[in-house]
């Protein structure tokens, strides 16, 4: 039996699953969330016993520490070097990497280069992977960059209209993110469908950071991250695609630098910017839907904006890649929120309703609030699923094949 650890950290979370391979057996999984703000979760399942904890959680570092303790505690493992390897989710692997790869110093810097592609993740990924690396000394680690499943995109999609020279000389183009993630979703779809020849597939991830895909037959036309996980659709804390000359703009009008306007645009924008209440999509529901009775008019008034904004801007891309693909199959969730929030789903969908003949099914659309399954009506001409991500099992998988285990 080997012990495989599948790390998967976000801008402001840490999935993972510690699998038994090549059974890919879950023996325990569990997420930290809220990575760097007021208040952090962690929560730990293992034999049917979940064990939650609220505290803060500074960095990813203490995400680390936080994790390999409850798996002794918990009796998870006797000691840590049970484990055989790990294999770590990283968003950015530029034009470096077209598949996972075995961690040596020359990928470890090659990561950390490509650290101003993805400011909020690449340098996250490596405090996670030397943290671990740290715990389990002679253990092997393998890479699973998020970019990969982008390879595929033609030059036409991935280039910008620039000098073509910033892309020779300083390879400015789309790389995309989440590929671990729309390629097992894709992939979950596809087989859904009855595995077609041809298929025509829109992933929608959304979460904390959010994007969309087209898969065409399988493999990636088109993405909606760009240069760095900050372009595309809008997200919890991220603008997502804004008018390239607002930046100067706000740099006179008010005394900042580029840099200071991009941490704007990074950590307080998008939902968390538009809604004045929070980066978390839960808070703004409970604003929206009043939950807990305390939320003001205005706070109401915002939270119902920001779902507006937000759904509307997530319609226009499913529209811009149903044109690209030429039509399109299915439609699918995943991801935190849209694994999670149905009524975002249902306002998303909705606005694409006249003009491609999609629609949900209200009630199975609720029924799958964070389940899998098929949400869309019986009159739809697109099935929409929710398909819960699973980009753990696909890093467990990288991370044997590599490492030959």
């Amino acid at each position: 039996m080997t012990k495989v650890m599948s790390v998967n950290a976000g801008s402001s979370s840490l999935k993972f699953q510690l699998f038994e391979m090549p059974e890919e057996k879950v023996i325990c999984s569990g997420i930290v969330e809220r990575i760097g703000l007021e208040m952090g979760a962690f929560s730990i399942k293992h034999n049917d016993h979940k064990k939650e904890v609220q505290q803060p959680i500074t960095d990813h570092g203490v995400a680390v520490d936080l994790l390999l303790k409850a798996l002794v505690a918990e009796k998870v493992v006797t000691r840590l070097d049970e484990i055989d390897a790990v294999g770590h989710r990283i968003v950015q692997g530029g034009p470096y990497f077209a598949d996972s790869a075995i961690v040596d110093e020359d990928v470890e810097r090659k990561v950390e280069e490509l650290a101003e592609l993805a400011p909020l993740h690449n340098p996250a990924h490596l405090i996670g992977y030397r943290a671990f690396k740290k715990a389990l000394p002679g253990v092997k680690h393998v890479f699973t960059f998020d970019t990969a499943f982008h390879q595929t995109m033609d030059p036409e999609r991935y280039l910008y209209p620039l000098p073509y020279e910033y892309y020779t000389d300083y390879k400015v183009r789309k790389y995309g993110a989440h590929g671990t993630s729309h390629k097992y979703v894709s992939e979950q779809v596809i087989e859904r469908l009855g595995n077609p020849k041809h298929s025509k597939v829109i992933v929608c991830h959304l979460g904390n950071g959010a994007s969309l895909s087209a898969v065409e037959d399988g493999k990636c036309i088109d993405t909606s991250m760009g240069f760095t996980p900050l372009a595309g659709v809008m997200m919890g804390g991220r603008c997502g695609s804004v008018d390239p000359s607002i930046m100067p703009y706000l740099c006179k009008k008010l005394n900042k630098t580029p840099d200071e306007l991009l941490d704007i645009y990074n950590h307080e924008s998008g939902m968390k910017g538009v809604s004045g209440i929070s980066s978390d999509s839960r808070d703004i529901e409970n604003a929206l839907f009043n939950k807990d009775g305390k939320a003001t008019k205005e706070q109401m008034e915002r939270a119902a904006l920001t779902c507006e904004l937000y759904t509307r801007i997530v319609s226009k891309y499913i529209g811009e890649y149903y044109v690209e693909l030429g039509g399109c199959d299915a439609i699918a969730f995943t991801a935190g929120v849209g694994e999670h929030a149905a009524y975002l789903r249902k306002m998303i969908i909705d606005k694409c309703s006249k003009a491609f003949n999609v629609f949900l099914d209200d009630q199975l659309n609720d029924a799958h609030g964070n389940s899998e399954g098929l949400i869309s009506s019986s009159s739809s001409k697109i099935a929409c699923y929710v398909i819960p991500t699973d980009e753990e099992v696909v890093i467990a998988r990288d991370t044997v094949r590599l490492l030959e285990l």
